[in-house]
């Protein structure tokens, strides 16, 4: 996977350039800059500048000099850092994951938007393409392509409570999606060093602070999901508050997280200029959402979300990471297989988003999304062939029984006293015949209880690692 470029360093060239008198040699512009930039980066800062237009070179060699070209690219290059990074396409896909099979019209999109940049035309938010979408009578899916997801997606043949199956898989969840959504971000932590933060806590060596918020941002976000399963959909509470656990700790303006942004942003490596006025942002957020709300089918509710969440731009930072989470909403709701994005291509992945950006063209991102939907399934589905039907009285007890479990780690219980405190726990169960049962199923659970399985009992590493000092 090619390193991605700083958005930062991009925009301190910018503006060391913007501040000297134009055209600027190299000398200068190094002297200029608010952060150390090596001679042969810096030349490579420049001529990445140069190729997405944003700036202008004459003159060659010694004498190559830079400046702010017209008044379209000055708007480009005036908006404040890029946060949503679009990594540049990578021709030679990575060996490690298969090819997507693309449509005609996917790979029509995919050569438009891997031009460079300088044959692209700047485009800004067309509100046509929300105001033209209807829900239940307009479709991205086709009724084939639905009815074959419906089948890939479908887990019982049983009603049962939303989020049912999602909890059943929801070790596996938890660093499959966290980890390839982060992934898709540039995130350099491998699946196992996610592994390893996610059920023992500890952060991987060499890695980015930042890189192990997200992977733990994500981890919280799936869980709102799966704990809140009946609550959860296609509203300001459910959106803004998965922004606010994907942004934490990770926006330079904590507020900013689960809150609408009211200012311009920009996109990297793309020509897309997303709305900037407050009120639009925010008539055009609630129009996403109850469109969505209305529609019946969870397979074009999900995709809807993954292209209109992320083209509006409601957040400062954060939201195509948001859509992934949201586009499993439905799914969650319908207890159908979970979509974690599994083996798909950063570069597919960024070439379908910036077909949406620029063109409006969901085709790409389609065959992305049944693609990645498939892969999902084949994996979930092996292991819930590992794991068998749910059980009836589980089902019905979860809840109560991570609160008795849950209770026995954070009060640092040993065996005699955690005997006793679940036997009063079981007594309060109205049925008498399901106290014994209740009893039982909790010991199970404490004595079956490890470092890969703890946070399904919304238990910190600190609390666990205290408990098994006591646990005896």
């Amino acid at each position: 996977m090619p390193k991605e470029i700083s958005s930062t360093e991009l925009f301190a060239v910018l503006e060391a350039i913007r501040a000297l008198p134009q055209p600027a040699s190299l000398e200068l512009i190094a002297g200029k800059l608010t952060c150390s930039l090596a001679r042969r980066t810096l030349q490579r800062r420049l001529a990445q500048l140069v190729a997405e237009s944003r700036l202008t070179a004459v003159g060659t060699r010694a004498g190559r000099r830079y400046h702010v070209p017209g008044l379209a690219a000055r708007r480009l290059a005036e908006l404040p850092p890029p946060r949503e990074v679009a990594p540049e396409f990578v021709a030679e896909r990575p060996a490690d994951f298969d090819p997507i099979p693309l449509s005609s019209a996917a790979q029509e999109t995919r050569r438009r938007v891997n031009r460079p940049v300088t044959h692209r035309k700047p485009v800004g938010y067309e509100f046509s393409f929300l105001d033209g979408y209807r829900p239940n009578v307009s479709a991205y899916l086709s009724p084939r392509l639905r009815a074959k997801l419906a089948g890939l997606g479908r887990t019982t043949g049983e009603a049962l409570p939303a989020g049912t199956h999602l909890r059943k898989v929801m070790d596996r969840v938890l660093i499959d999606l966290s980890w390839n959504s982060s992934r898709l971000e540039g995130n350099t932590y491998s699946l196992l060093e996610t592994q390893r933060l996610l059920e023992a806590g500890e952060a991987a060596e060499g890695r980015a602070a930042h890189e192990t918020q997200m992977i733990l941002n994500h981890k919280a976000a799936i869980e709102l999901l799966a704990e809140h399963a009946a609550e959860i959909g296609f509203n300001r509470y459910t959106v803004c508050n998965l922004h606010a656990l994907l942004s934490e700790n990770l926006l330079s303006e904590p507020a900013a997280g689960g809150r609408l942004r009211t200012h311009a942003v920009g996109i990297g490596g793309s020509v897309y200029l997303p709305p900037e006025v407050p009120a639009m942002i925010e008539e055009c957020f609630d129009q996403i959402l109850a469109t969505a709300a209305a529609i019946t089918d969870p397979f074009e509710q999900a995709f809807f979300a993954m292209v209109q969440l992320p083209y509006l731009q409601p957040f400062e930072d954060v939201n195509k990471r948001v859509s992934r989470l949201a586009a499993n909403i439905p799914l969650v709701q319908h207890n159908l297989g979970p979509l974690s994005f599994i083996d798909v291509p950063q570069s597919d992945y960024t070439s379908a988003i910036l077909g949406v950006y620029e063109l409006n063209r969901v085709d790409y991102l389609r065959d992305v999304f049944a693609w990645a939907y498939e892969r999902s399934c084949a994996r979930y589905a092996a292991v819930r062939q590992v794991l068998g039907e749910p059980d009836a009285f589980r089902l019905r007890h979860r809840e109560r029984l991570k609160e008795v479990v849950a209770g026995v780690v954070r009060h640092g219980m040993d065996k005699k006293l955690a005997t006793g405190y679940i036997r009063r726990e079981a007594e309060k169960l109205p049925a008498a015949n399901e106290r014994k049962h209740f009893a039982e199923m909790a010991e199970t659970e404490l004595t079956s209880l490890h470092a890969g399985n703890f946070a399904r009992y919304r238990l910190r590493p600190s609390e666990f690692a205290a408990w098994q000092t006591t646990w005896r």
